[in-house]
């Protein structure tokens, strides 16, 4: 099975093995605590871009949006203390935890998982039932089921924008800046995003295509998502701040965040890492997932 992102122990569900348990809400998300981006689908563009920062990742031949949770490995601005999420909107591949779809090797078969490591998987009775008395789905499966049954969709529907970016040659590898309340500084590598002058020098067919299809209208999405790397800074320099740095070392880390076209970037083999480099020296941060999850897999 695919190793995903946040899952740790994530097994197929069944009769035998889940008849008598439990899905309990409200445990926060914790899970998503040591990751710095996510996977964003095309659909989710319009509400993820006046919050987050949207730009592509390479995913083996793919390229697939991804919205920036953090600046530093392990680290994720958007997740409070308390395990409470920081923000308006919540991307799905988080929302979808801990459901996910796993597949098979020819890509046609489809099985839904749960992580057992999920602190509201119980045995006590606490929360939606995963299975029926007669030891059918539950409704709450079946909610689930219809839910990554979209997510699959939407999937596809990504994978082929990017491919789209691709073929024009619209993408062109970036890096975020930031400084540090102690004066240190550090990228954020890894990444790509739109090339403004190359998308303005489309010929007029290529543009209606991408009008045709609201391409055009993600892309535009992402340009202007771009500007939250300011809020990801605003979020970086205010925990720097609760760990101890100084108001006027934080008021001077305000001066320096942005991106910038870095021609020096390279994609690894695999889910691309978007990458931390403090003063411009470090290793990648987090892997993403592969995007393998299916439609019409079913609950035994």
């Amino acid at each position: 099975m695919t190793q995903l992102l946040i899952y740790e122990t994530a097994v197929p569900v069944s009769g035998g093995r889940h008849g008598k348990a439990s899905i309990e809400a409200g445990q926060g998300f914790a899970f998503a605590r040591k990751v710095n981006s996510v996977p964003l689908m095309a659909l989710e563009f319009p509400e993820a871009a006046p919050e987050y920062a949207i730009v592509f990742a390479q995913s083996g031949d793919d390229v697939v949006p991804v919205a920036i949770l953090g600046a530093r490995q392990n680290e994720n601005l958007y997740l409070a203390e308390d395990n409470s999420w920081r923000g308006r909107y919540i991307p799905a591949f988080i929302r979808r935890y801990p459901f996910v779809f796993s597949t098979s090797e020819d890509g046609k078969t489809f099985t839904l998982c749960v992580d057992e490591s999920y602190k509201g998987l119980n045995y006590e009775g606490r929360g939606a039932a995963l299975f029926n008395e007669d030891g059918k789905p539950s409704p709450h499966v079946d909610r689930v089921l219809k839910f990554l049954q979209e997510y699959r969709a939407q999937f596809l529907r990504t994978q082929q924008f990017g491919k789209k970016l691709k073929e024009l040659d619209l993408l062109e590898p970036m890096q975020a800046q930031f400084t540090l309340p102690a004066g240190d500084k550090m990228a954020l590598t890894g990444f790509m995003a739109v090339d403004r002058k190359r998308l303005k020098a489309l010929k007029g067919e290529q543009l209606a295509s991408l009008a045709s299809t609201d391409e055009l209208e993600l892309i535009y999405l992402h340009l202007q998502s771009m500007r939250n790397f300011v809020a990801v800074k605003d979020r970086l320099v205010g925990q720097a701040t609760k760990d101890g740095a100084s108001p006027a070392a934080t008021e001077g880390a305000a001066q320096e965040a942005g991106s910038k076209p870095n021609g020096a970037a390279k994609a690894a083999a695999g889910p691309e890492p978007v990458a931390a480099k403090p003063n411009g020296q470090g290793s990648k941060e987090s892997d993403h997932s592969k995007g393998k999850r299916g439609a019409g897999s079913s609950a035994n």
